[in-house]
């Protein structure tokens, strides 16, 4: 190989080297939240935050988990119907029937400035009377202690704020290549344990599908209202809480929280297109984007075809690549094998669909839930 396909070459295998040991030792030290988790203590009341907007065909199973749960004596459930037009609210009626625990709130559309999640976010939080606010995505579904285990992680971590990453479930071979990547791009990226005491936002990492906070430290950050116009509020709310000097961190869910977000790959890509510019794009800049779809080649398909060109350097890159995704797939419960295998073609649809969300952002043809974004 000439010499910049030998830098390029060199320079993926000691990314993927890099990340594979960053995997391994995140993978040992982890926090996970497990089942047998103990009771919330008395005197603690819970509210469980559930916005849905067009969510019929999973918000039954979703709120008949959450009327399961578990260990948890002072439980309030807040369901938010962000203007449904497909029944949700009804079917959430149904479920409730009569359970004092749970009631079923009519939202607003969202003012000027605000995003629609957060701000049924938002009007969530005012409702609720809990002294912990567990946020819930509707596509959810949570083992009968989950939110027993989400408190005593809390508790025993000193974190204010937490996510709780839940088993990726990926039926489609859409979802195999890429949806194992949420979980392998944050324990191959981030120092999670030490990430926890540092009150830089750029440490910040979260998924809002399983979101967890302490009712005066959302208050005191300011909660849904400091993310009003933040496509990830999820990230944006952690990094929110470190500046306001609250420690703020992701933990594994796996083992009670499971989550199928698409399913295939249609739903994938205009899940991903919404808001993948502005976790990885730079808020939709191109060069910054360009760099990072870059780097995604660098740990996959670079390292990849030098080895099948008989790459020495290549082979290490490609093997160190597949070992860091088996290791954090059997940490977070997802396939190991084959799926494993395919990495180079999973780093480059995440570079293909970020491409495509910054290029739609660019464009304003974006929407989320049926709501042009601005």
């Amino acid at each position: 190989m000439r010499s910049p396909g030998r830098a390029a070459v060199a320079a993926g295998a000691l990314l993927s080297l890099g990340g594979a040991a960053l995997a391994a030792a995140n993978v040992a030290t982890v926090r996970v939240a497990r089942p047998d988790a103990p009771d919330v203590p008395p005197g603690r009341r819970v509210s469980v935050l559930l916005p849905v907007r067009n969510e019929a065909a999973v918000v039954g199973r979703c709120l008949r988990a959450l009327l399961a749960q578990e260990g948890v004596a002072d439980l309030e459930i807040l369901v938010l119907d962000d203007g449904s037009a497909d029944g949700t609210a009804d079917l959430a009626r149904a479920v409730a029937g009569d359970d004092p625990r749970v009631r079923v709130l009519t939202g607003d559309p969202p003012p000027p400035g605000w995003l629609g999640k957060p701000h049924a976010g938002a009007r969530l939080a005012a409702e609720a009377t809990g002294d912990v606010l567990v946020f819930v995505d509707a596509d959810v579904l949570l083992h009968p202690r989950a939110v027993a285990a989400a408190v005593a992680v809390m508790a025993e971590s000193g974190l204010r704020l937490l996510s709780l990453m839940p088993r990726q479930v990926a039926d489609s071979p859409g979802e195999r290549l890429v949806q194992p990547l949420l979980a392998w791009s944050w324990l191959s990226t981030l120092p999670v344990r030490p990430a926890e005491h540092s009150r830089r936002p750029s440490t910040a990492a979260a998924i809002g599908q399983f979101l967890v906070v302490d009712r005066a430290t959302y208050a005191a950050f300011g909660g849904h209202g400091a993310v009003r116009d933040r496509v990830v509020d999820d990230i944006e709310l952690a990094r929110a809480a470190k500046r306001a000097g609250h420690r703020a961190g992701m933990v594994v869910g796996s083992d009670v929280a499971s989550c199928r977000m698409y399913a295939d790959w249609a739903e994938l890509r205009a899940g991903h297109t919404k808001w993948l510019w502005a976790a990885f794009g730079a808020g939709g800049r191109v060069v910054p984007a360009a760099a990072v779809c870059g780097v995604l080649l660098l740990l996959g398909p670079v390292p990849t075809a030098a080895a099948l060109r008989g790459s020495r350097l290549g082979l290490a890159g490609y093997a160190a690549g597949v070992a860091g995704r088996a290791l954090v797939a059997r940490r977070v419960g997802s396939r190991v094998w084959p799926d494993v295998l395919a990495h180079p073609a999973s780093t480059a649809a995440a570079a293909f669909l970020l491409a495509d969300s910054v290029r739609a952002r660019r464009r304003g043809t974006l929407t989320w839930k049926g709501r042009p974004l601005p």
